[in-house]
């Protein structure tokens, strides 16, 4: 999506920690003056470093200065999001409004912001480099062009994709919102493994993020399923045969599906703890 759609835009965050930031680098890199921006962000080292990174107007506390922005972007933690959302609404009523905030639904933003123009998304960290993955839920009240003004700005980011039903981000912040993690945990077991092996910390940490890149890119670039292509390396008797019937002797699949699923659960909680009035 070109940009064109952001050029003029004036843009708010509510928030300005890791993944505000990277939509703000990428904003940015694309051609937005630091001008457009303004971010509301209370905590005065973060404020510093978002001042001194970008040169973005940063203010402490919501002002009327916010008006002025055609789209509020919502990067703030669900349980502070009503408390904020209160603070900022008055300024805000005619603004497409764009949340990152994990779990919070978005009939509560609506009703909190006193707007139907709501968009929810389910970033990733790999965001930060350009790299991320975002999921994305409109409201119905979003118009076409309000869906091209979000898809410049999370394009700055990584990837997207657009959901029809608001339940099944849910189940992205399972697999990919929380996913990154799940490949760090097993990045952090292959460098374990390597030392034990006898490698040194260093060629343990190349080979194995080297690894994760490169199946991930070979998984990107083919039309076969993940499983042809395990099996294309899996040979009977060898040695990734012997790695991969271990695994499936300590049910690492079956546990690995059933720590999705808690995140699942954990999501959906998030929902019912902070989404109430």
């Amino acid at each position: 999506m070109a940009n064109s759609n952001i050029n003029a835009l004036q843009i708010a965050f509510i928030g300005g920690g890791n993944m505000a930031s990277a939509v703000m680098g990428g904003l940015l890199k694309r051609g937005l003056a630091p001008t457009q921006i303004q971010v509301v962000e209370p905590f005065a080292e973060q404020a510093a470093r978002l001042t001194s990174q970008f040169g973005v107007t940063v203010l402490s506390s919501a002002e009327a200065s916010l008006a002025r922005a055609g789209l509020v972007v919502w990067a703030v933690k669900p349980q502070i999001f009503n408390q904020a959302a209160i603070q900022v609404r008055d300024h805000t009523l005619t603004a497409l409004h764009l949340s990152v905030a994990a779990g919070i639904r978005s009939d509560s933003i609506a009703r909190w912001l006193g707007t139907e123009r709501v968009v929810r998304a389910m970033p990733n960290t790999p965001a930060l480099i350009g790299q991320g993955m975002t999921a994305l839920l409109a409201r119905p009240a979003v118009t076409a062009t309000d869906r091209q003004v979000i898809e410049s700005v999370v394009a700055t980011t990584g990837a997207h994709l657009w959901l029809d039903h608001e339940e099944q981000l849910d189940a992205v912040t399972a697999l990919s919102g929380s996913g990154p993690a799940y490949v760090f945990y097993f990045i952090e077991a292959m460098l374990e493994a390597g030392t034990e092996m006898g490698l040194d910390a260093a060629q343990a940490r190349q080979l194995a993020i080297a690894t994760f890149v490169g199946a991930s890119a070979l998984a990107q670039a083919s039309d076969e399923a993940p499983q042809t292509l395990r099996e294309r390396v899996t040979s009977k008797g060898g040695t990734t045969y012997a790695a991969l019937t271990a695994m499936e002797a300590s049910g690492v699949k079956a546990q690995f599906k059933q720590a999705m699923q808690a995140a699942l659960e954990r999501a959906a909680e998030l929902g019912d703890e902070f989404g109430a009035d």
